[in-house]
């Protein structure tokens, strides 16, 4: 599904128009991305998951074309844990 087709999707079910719709998915990427950037960020939303922000550390890797090896830097990534509700579903 893209972005497009949830947001017609949204606007169907709510009935409210795609422009709200979109501002309201917007808003709702928005505040995920700014409690993620925190040190401690996490968003639950209860019966659907968790979004969690953790460390991966530096290590060594190689290159796949070449076979050379090469250093890969530590970064934060996002980890999603589903909840209950959407294991149960899938």
């Amino acid at each position: 599904m893209t972005k497009a087709e949830l947001i017609e999707k949204m606007a169907k079910e709510a009935d409210i128009s795609k422009v709200a719709a979109g501002k309201a998915l917007d808003s709702f990427v928005d505040g995920v991305t700014k409690t993620l950037k925190k040190k401690d960020g996490r968003v639950t939303l209860v019966g659907f998951g968790t979004f969690q922000k953790s460390r991966r550390k530096a290590r060594k890797g190689r290159n796949p074309q070449t076979g050379e090896m090469l250093k890969i830097k530590a970064r934060n990534v996002v980890k999603f844990k589903p909840g209950k509700k959407l294991r149960d579903a899938v």
